[in-house]
C-alpha cells in the first residue's frame, strides 16, 4: 500500500500543535507521512535582534522531517519541494498566498485549515473577528485551497460554543497546550487525510467530495498595533471583547499620568453602573478589581495589569503598589 505523501505548511504555535499532533498521528495509523514542511523564514526578536526559526520549524527539525522556508514561493522554491513527489499540500497558518504554478505540484491540491465557519470571516483574522463581535460559537472549516483567499469548497465543518470569556490566545494555541483549535482541527485533518490513503487504488488517491460554500460572506483585515488603544467612552462590553481579541497581540493598554497601563485581564458586571466620567478608576474594592469607568455609565472590571517596563501583576499586587491610582484618570 502506497503512503500519502504530505507538505504542511504552517507558521505560529498553533499550527506546530497540529503539526505535532498529524507526525503522531501518521506513526500510528500508518496510512500518511510528512514528507517535508513549508514554514516562514526565522524572523529577528529581543533586544539582539536574533534570528529565532518558527514553532513550526522547530517542531519538524525536532522529528527528523525536512524544513523549507521561502520569501517568495517562485520557481526556485518549486525546484526545491518538487523532489518530495508529495500528494497534498496541509496548510493552517502559514502567511503566504499559493499560486496556480505551486499548487500544481500536488496532485491532490492543497487543503486549509480555517478557524471560521466559512465563507464567514475570510481572511487573516478569524478568531479575534469572532471575539470581538460577541459570537456564541467558532467555526472551525477545512477547504480546498483555491486561488481566491478562503474561496475553496468545504471539505468538513463544525462549530463549538464559546463562553464569552475566551482569548484569542485561549482559542488558537491555548498557551502551548491543546486548544479548541488546534484539537478539532487534527481530528478534521487526521479524518480527511486517513479517508484518502483508504482511496488509494493503483498508486493513486482520491479527494472526497467537498461542497460549495453557502451563505452570506465577510472578510477580516490585518490588526494593527494602534488597534489596542483603550477608548474609554466605549461600552465596557466591548473594551473587554478588545483585550480579549487582542491577546497574545497587540494587547490592550492605556496611559495613567504620561506612563503605558496594559489591561491584560478583564471581567464584567452588568449591574454595576457609575456617572463617572469615561476612564476614571473608582473606589477599589478588594473582593471584586480595579473598577474602570467606562461609555453608557458601564464599568470595567481589570483583573491583571502591567506598567510599562514591569512585570504582569493580579489585580490586589497590582493596587498593593499603586499609590494614588484611585481616581486617576486613564487616557
Amino acid at each position: 500500500m502506497k503512503k500519502l505523501r504530505v507538505l504542511y505548511a504552517g507558521s505560529p504555535l498553533a499550527s506546530a500543535i497540529v503539526l505535532k499532533n498529524l507526525i503522531e498521528d501518521s506513526a500510528k495509523c500508518g496510512k500518511y507521512e510528512i514528507a517535508g514542511v513549508l514554514t516562514n523564514p526565522p524572523s529577528a526578536k529581543g533586544r539582539h535582534k536574533e534570528l529565532i526559526p518558527t514553532d513550526v520549524q522547530k517542531c519538524a527539525e525536532i522529528n527528523g522531517i525536512p524544513a523549507f522556508s521561502f520569501e517568495h514561493l517562485d520557481s526556485a522554491a518549486r525546484e526545491k519541494i518538487s523532489p518530495l513527489a508529495c500528494d497534498i499540500l496541509v496548510c493552517f497558518d502559514y502567511g503566504h498566498i499559493f499560486g496556480p504554478k505551486f499548487l500544481g505540484l500536488f496532485p491532490l491540491g492543497g487543503i486549509n485549515l480555517h478557524p471560521s465557519a466559512l465563507p464567514k470571516y475570510r481572511g487573516c483574522t478569524p478568531v479575534p473577528a469572532a471575539i470581538l463581535n460577541g459570537d456564541s460559537e467558532l467555526g472551525i472549516s477545512v477547504q480546498k485551497i483555491s486561488l481566491k483567499t478562503d474561496e475553496g469548497d468545504l471539505l468538513s465543518q463544525i462549530s463549538v460554543g464559546l463562553a464569552g470569556t475566551e482569548t484569542t490566545e485561549s482559542l488558537m494555541d491555548g498557551n502551548g497546550s491543546e486548544s479548541v483549535v488546534t484539537k478539532n482541527g487534527t481530528l478534521m485533518f487526521t479524518n480527511i487525510l486517513q479517508n484518502i490513503a483508504d482511496s488509494e487504488k493503483d498508486g493513486k488517491f482520491t479527494m472526497p467530495a467537498a461542497n460549495p460554500q453557502n451563505g452570506e460572506s465577510s472578510y477580516t483585515d490585518f490588526i494593527k498595533k494602534e488597534d489596542g488603544i483603550i477608548d474609554w467612552s466605549e461600552n465596557a462590553q466591548i473594551i473587554d471583547r478588545k483585550i480579549r481579541a487582542y491577546t497574545p497581540w497587540p494587547l490592550c493598554s492605556t496611559e495613567c499620568n504620561g506612563v503605558k497601563l496594559t489591561i491584560l485581564k478583564s471581567a464584567l458586571d452588568p449591574d454595576k453602573k457609575t456617572d463617572a466620567a469615561p476612564g476614571t478608576v473608582l473606589p477599589y474594592e478588594k473582593s471584586v478589581g480595579v473598577q474602570i469607568a467606562c461609555g453608557d455609565g458601564s464599568v470595567l472590571i481589570a483583573k491583571e495589569l502591567q506598567w510599562q517596563g514591569k512585570k504582569a501583576m493580579a489585580y490586589k499586587d497590582f493596587m498593593n503598589g499603586a499609590r494614588n491610582f484611585t481616581g486617576s484618570q486613564l487616557k
